[in-house]
């Protein structure tokens, strides 16, 4: 009773919460008042404006010359005099009463190639700086270097070090990291080039890729232990590879610890599972999108992927890379150029954590919650290719200002170190949690039903069954565990009629799957072993829930779409399955 009391209060707070929250991001500023009236005519309306001026003391206008055949008026007042108003009989003859919000410019940089620089659009940036530009942040890259391009002339660079030539000065000589410094903080609003996420915010250079692009994890930890220790808000790491070391789980946990937001890009082999250090704990690993809002082809998946983000895909030109102004490897004067790459999309959340960081979120762990639940959720993710979605500067700034970071302690160790994709327990997989329980629960009920007149004996087998052939261990489907196949978790997680999009990682269902051919080979097949038909029975009673939820729910068949005609095979095959076993039941008496 006292578990059933307190998931309620659980439960009520979440509401509660939720409602709140929804409440405050429609709040706006406004101090009038429009008053849509009905197409009525003006001898109506009148007494209406009379009873404006005598009751409420207000002094009702036209918007326009132009607002007169739609009947607009304005009146001044603020959100108490809305509500009278609203509760008036004035409200029987308008349309609508609402605020007049006023809304303001979004900024736009002037920088004369933002215009190319789709990536800082798709990130939802303008609104985020009308709230934050970064300042007093000091974001460290650990990269190859930094060297102070032109575009980089009014963004501070504070002290940082060289750990390949073991020196004061971090120069670049390859030209991946002044890249990756200026999507970060590119000097804005200068009248030159390009724009950066968080141009107030301060750059720290710390080099340990040399200029092939290669470098060690001795030295890596390193700059992460001299970042913590040098104030750094937060670390990029635009690299990776394989091998586990401790030393550098060891340097990440230190940096943690003293509140540094450690962002890292999860690897360009179109692998499942990202490299290290994203897969570690406390990283939040960074997927690439190309331009379309898709994933990148080269960007890799699954395991250890929080979030995605803007990576480019040249597949069609510089157009569709990510541009800043850099160095020329060869020459070492400074270019704009476009690259690609997971290392592109992890200085985005970067740039956008110092944004948040900004707006008074300290704890890293908040900050990751932050910039997750203000992410875009991508439906059907079947194989985690965004994480938590597509990342939304404005709405994580907007989050952060409004400090509504609720549950996140529930949440947090779902995921910390990489385990479980908690987006599971939100979106589901090809049907929500809801509908999942739904089927056990469904199973079961009809499995007693049939009991009463086919009397059998219950076993494990059967019990087995039900739940293979209605849900599977759906609470697996979002299990990554590092450097194992993540498809066993998948099919373990998915009911039988789901293994086709277990496999093919959709979100439509194979129609070999889902229908009486699986459960009728069982019960062909097991019928004459004592354990097995219990097993084969379940499986019956099992898709016909299934099959029966997803008719009603989410008919989505391969080759015949969502519309009556997989309604009605998903339906006939449920059927199907429920005279299967209801014959296998009248036939063989009792399982043993």
């Amino acid at each position: 009773m006292k578990k059933v009391f307190g998931l309620g209060l659980f439960l009520i707070g979440m509401v509660a919460a939720l409602w709140t929250y929804l409440g405050s991001v429609n709040q706006g500023e406004f101090d009038s008042i429009i008053l849509d009236f009905q197409e009525v005519p003006a001898t109506q309306i009148e007494p209406a404006l009379q009873t404006l001026t005598q009751v409420f003391g207000l002094t009702p206008r036209l918007n326009s010359p132009f607002a007169q055949a739609e009947q607009v008026y304005i009146v001044s007042g603020d959100r108490s005099q809305l509500r009278a108003l609203r509760r008036s009989p004035l409200a029987k003859l308008t349309e609508r009463i609402e605020p007049n919000y006023r809304y303001h410019a979004l900024e736009i940089p002037n920088d004369p190639d933002y215009p190319k620089q789709w990536n800082l659009r798709s990130i939802n940036l303008e609104p985020a700086w009308e709230r934050t530009k970064g300042a007093g942040v000091t974001v460290a890259v650990i990269d190859t270097g930094i060297t102070p391009v032109p575009d980089l002339a009014k963004t501070e660079i504070v002290e940082g070090y060289d750990f390949v030539n073991d020196r004061p000065e971090a120069t670049d000589d390859n030209g991946h990291g002044t890249h990756v410094a200026g999507t970060i903080a590119q000097s804005t609003n200068n009248d030159y080039g390009v724009a950066g996420i968080a141009y107030q915010a301060k750059l720290m250079p710390l080099k340990v890729l040399s200029a092939s692009g290669a470098g060690e994890v001795a030295d890596i930890a390193d700059a992460i232990r001299f970042a913590a220790d040098h104030d750094a808000d937060v670390i990029n790491l635009s690299l990776g590879g394989g091998g586990e070391s401790h030393v550098l789980r060891d340097a990440i946990d230190y940096a943690h610890d003293k509140g540094v937001v450690i962002v890292a890009a999860v690897g360009n082999a179109n692998q499942n599972a990202a490299t290290y250090p994203a897969r570690y704990p406390h990283v939040i690993g960074v997927a690439a999108l190309g331009p379309a809002g898709d994933k990148a082809p080269y960007s890799n998946f699954g395991a250890g992927i929080d979030i995605a983000a803007p990576g480019g895909s040249k597949v069609n030109g510089d157009l569709g890379g990510i541009l800043q102004n850099t160095i020329d490897p060869e020459t070492g004067a400074a270019i704009f150029a476009a690259y690609e790459g997971t290392s592109m999309a992890a200085p985005h959340v970067a740039g956008v954590a110092a944004l948040v960081k900004a707006s008074g979120i300290d704890n890293p762990d908040e900050v990751a919650n932050v910039l997750q639940k203000a992410a875009r959720a991508v439906p059907d993710d079947g194989l985690n290719y965004y994480g938590a979605g597509q990342l939304d500067a404005a709405q994580a700034v907007q989050l952060a200002e409004q400090g509504k970071v609720d549950f996140h302690d529930f949440f947090r160790w779902l995921r910390e170190n990489g385990y479980l994709n908690p987006r599971f327990w939100i979106d589901g997989g090809v049907a929500a949690l809801v509908p999942k329980l739904l089927m056990v629960l469904g199973s079961y009920l009809l499995a007693i039903f049939l009991r009463y007149y086919f009397p059998y004996r219950w076993t494990w087998g059967l019990g087995a069954g039900l739940v293979a052939g209605s849900s599977g261990l759906f609470f697996l489907r979002g299990f990554y565990i590092f450097d194992l196949p993540q498809w066993p978790f998948r099919l373990m997680g998915s009911g039988i009629a789901e293994w086709g999009n277990a496999i093919q990682g959709s979100s439509l269902l194979n129609p070999w799957f889902a229908s009486v051919l699986i459960p009728f080979a069982l019960v062909v097949l097991c019928l004459s072993h004592p354990q097995g038909k219990g097993w084969a029975i379940g499986t019956a009673i099992g898709m016909t829930i299934f099959l029966t939820t997803a008719a009603i729910i989410d008919p989505a068949l391969l080759w015949l779409g969502a519309g009556l005609p997989a309604r009605l095979f998903l339906g006939v095959n449920a059927l199907l399955c429920l005279g299967l076993a209801r014959l296998a039941l009248k036939t063989e008496g009792q399982p043993t």
